[in-house]
C-alpha cells in the first residue's frame, strides 16, 4: 500500500502487572495467535512483537512481561525489558485486570508512567468478570491517580470493545509508512514462536516451581522426505526433579507436551511435524547472566529502520 498524508503508522507498548491479560489483547488485536497465554503469571518473557494494519493505520505492538517485583536476575530482565519499552513507543496501553482489587503493584506501574511524556491508554480488562459498580470502582482508583489519555473497559478473551480501543491507539500515532507488509503480523521467527508453544503446553500441564524454571530451545527446523519437518527441541530446568516431573512415569508427561504443541504448531506452519523433545538441567540458569543470554534473555530490539 503506498504511503497517503492520512496514513499513520507506529508502535503501542502494552504493559501492566502479570497476568493482567496483555497476551490475550495482543492475539485479539492482531487477529491471531502470536503471543502464548496462561493463567498463571509472568508467561511473557520477551518483548513479543505482532502487527495490526488495516488502509489506514499500521500499529506495531510490543507485548511486554508483567511488571512486578523480581526475584531473580530473568525476574530483573523482565522488568527492564517492560521498562525499556515505554521509551521506544508512542503510546503506552496500560492492561489493567479490573477483576482485581488494585493495590501497590498499581501504585508502582502508575508512579513509573508519570517520569514519560508518552500518552497512556487506560484499558480495563475482563469487564466480563465483574458488575458496572465494580468498573466504576476500579475506574476511579486510576484517575484518582493519574490522567489517561483514554480509558477503554475490554474483555480480550471475548473481544468486547476492541473495536472502541483500536482507533484510540491510531489517533496518537504520527503520519508515516507502513514498517511491515500487510500481511504480516509478526517479526517473530518460527523457531521462537514454536518454543513458546511448547513452554506454553508446559505452563497448561505442570504446577508449582516447575512452569517459571523451564526455558525451551528449537536447535533446529529440517525438512524430511515426504514433506516432514523434524523440530529438535531442548526444554531446560534448574534441577532433577524437575526433570523428573517433566518426563513424567514412562515418559508420560513429556509426551502429552509434545502432542498438545505438535497439533499447535502443524495448524500454524500448515506443516506435518516430528517434534523431538528432549529434557537437561541448567542448575539455576534464572539467577546467572551468563545462561541467560545463551537461552536468549537479552535487552535491546530496536525499531525497524
Amino acid at each position: 500500500m503506498p504511503e497517503t498524508p492520512s496514513y499513520r503508522s507506529g508502535f503501542a507498548g502494552l504493559i501492566g502487572r502479570p497476568n493482567a491479560g496483555k497476551s490475550t489483547l495482543l492475539n485479539a488485536l492482531v487477529g491471531r495467535k502470536v503471543a502464548i497465554i496462561s493463567d498463571k503469571p509472568q508467561t511473557t518473557r520477551n518483548k513479543i512483537l505482532g502487527v495490526y494494519t488495516d488502509e489506514k493505520a499500521q500499529i506495531v505492538f510490543l507485548d511486554t512481561p508483567g511488571i512486578h517485583k523480581p526475584r531473580h536476575r530473568l525476574g530483573e530482565y523482565m522488568v527492564q525489558v517492560a521498562q525499556q519499552t515505554l521509551k521506544e513507543v508512542d503510546v503506552v496501553v496500560y492492561v489493567v485486570d479490573a477483576a482485581v482489587e488494585p493495590g501497590a503493584g498499581e501504585d508502582y506501574i502508575i508512579h513509573s508512567l508519570k517520569d514519560i511524556p508518552t500518552p497512556v491508554i487506560l484499558v480495563l480488562n475482563k469487564i466480563d468478570l465483574i458488575s458496572e459498580e465494580q468498573l466504576a470502582k476500579v475506574q476511579q482508583f486510576f484517575q484518582d491517580r493519574f490522567e489517561p489519555a483514554g480509558i477503554v473497559a475490554i474483555s480480550a478473551l471475548q473481544g468486547t470493545n476492541i473495536d472502541k480501543l483500536l482507533p484510540l491507539i491510531i489517533q496518537h500515532l504520527p503520519p508515516g509508512p507502513q514498517y511491515y507488509p500487510p500481511e504480516q503480523v509478526t517479526d517473530q521467527p518460527a523457531k521462537f514462536i514454536i518454543a513458546e508453544l511448547i513452554r506454553e503446553k508446559i505452563l497448561l500441564l505442570t504446577e508449582e516451581e516447575v512452569p517459571h524454571s523451564v526455558a525451551v530451545v528449537v536447535e533446529d527446523m529440517l525438512e524430511r522426505p515426504g514433506g516432514l519437518l523434524y523440530v529438535p527441541a531442548i526444554i531446560y530446568v534448574e534441577r532433577d526433579s524437575q526433570k523428573g516431573i517433566l518426563i513424567g512415569k514412562e515418559g508420560r508427561m513429556l509426551k502429552e507436551i509434545g502432542i498438545l504443541a505438535r497439533q499447535e504448531i502443524e495448524a500454524l506452519l500448515g506443516n506435518r511435524i516430528y517434534l523431538d523433545l528432549r529434557v537437561k538441567v541448567k542448575k539455576d540458569w534464572r539467577r546467572e547472566e551468563k545462561a541467560l543470554r545463551q537461552l536468549g534473555y537479552e535487552v535491546g530490539r530496536r525499531r525497524p529502520v
